[in-house]
């Protein structure tokens, strides 16, 4: 299931990193995993897109989700783009496949947000 959401880089003596691809919301109320986006991992982020800072959650996000350090974990395409290339090193792709599984599960486990308009005290059109 989240086998399609990223790539193995590997050497003769084995996996050496794994590339995620990521589409990313950025300016969101707070950081997580929203599902999937085609062939990508849907995340939002709670910071702007200003002076990095977006990418800098954005790497911090998949470091807590795959159980690495931030040094572990680098944008190599689309830092100015919502759609991303995130190299994570150190981590074998089962555990990945794992992870963002767990994630996916959670995503579709959680409740959907009301209509604003659901609200007690508002009229219905």
């Amino acid at each position: 299931m989240a086998e399609d959401l990223f790539e193995v880089e590997s050497t003769d003596e084995g996996p050496v990193a794994i590339i995620l691809r990521l589409r990313v919301q950025p300016g969101a109320g707070r950081s997580s995993v929203t599902g999937r986006h085609g062939d990508a991992l849907a995340v939002k982020v709670g910071a702007p897109p200003i002076g990095g800072r977006a990418n800098l959650q954005c790497i911090e996000l998949v470091a807590d989700i795959l159980g690495v350090r931030k040094s572990a974990v680098e944008i190599i395409s689309g830092e100015k783009n919502r759609q991303k290339r995130v190299r994570v090193v150190g981590i074998e792709p089962a555990r990945v496949q794992e992870a963002l599984a767990r994630e996916l599960r959670s995503t579709a486990a959680r409740p959907a947000t009301k209509d604003r308009r659901d609200k007690p005290g508002r009229s219905r059109p």
